[in-house]
């Protein structure tokens, strides 16, 4: 009894270091890949942080950094799903009655990063998550269907019409590259 006591000492102390880590290195570039996903930064905040407790609530097997990075984007992901499909039930329900009270300040169009977040909130949920995934966190289109639980074809699908939408807001002489260099400075809102 005295092993099982200590080892289990050993993992929960374990599990704890590993969530301490996760909040105080790693919550600042989960809430960047939440920003992309969603586009605002007090939602991608509270996905980050739903997303940590959630992954640390659910038992202590997470006791190396890299399993509960793995479950902690992989929660952010479903979550911003999840949320985006309830706001469009919400908007369809809600009877438009005024325009937006707000409207965006002079720094929403400065410079290209500016440019890429605008474009990537003119795609749905779906697409914005498929290429963030692509293009951000660099995964084949099988990882991408394994991990949105969609054939290959409909991955293909939102990559495509997303590409569409980003050529038509960005313009053709935009290259992945340059995607892939601006938007990790879209996801800590500026820093590199």
């Amino acid at each position: 009894m005295i092993v099982k006591a200590e080892f289990s000492e050993a993992i929960v102390s374990k599990w704890a270091e590993v969530m301490e880590s996760i909040v105080r290195d790693h919550r600042h570039a989960f809430v960047g890949y939440a920003f992309l996903l969603c586009g605002s930064m007090s939602e991608a905040e509270d996905l980050a942080q739903e997303a940590i407790v959630k992954t640390f609530a659910r038992g202590r097997t997470k006791t190396d950094i890299e399993t509960a990075e793995a479950y902690i984007k992989r929660a952010i992901v479903n979550e911003a799903l999840n949320r985006a499909r309830h706001r469009k039930v919400a908007d369809a329900k809600r009877v438009a009655v005024a325009q937006e009270s707000s409207t965006p300040g002079p720094d929403a169009h400065i410079g290209e990063c500016a440019d890429i977040q605008t474009a990537l909130g003119e795609l749905s949920a779906r697409e914005r998550a498929v290429v963030i995934l692509r293009y951000y966190e660099d995964q084949s289109l099988a990882q991408i269907s394994e991990s949105l639980k969609l054939s290959d074809g409909t991955v293909k699908r939102y990559l495509h019409n997303a590409a569409i939408k980003l050529r038509d807001a960005l313009g053709d002489d935009v290259e992945e590259a340059e995607v892939r260099d601006v938007v990790p400075i879209v996801a800590t809102g500026g820093e590199r």
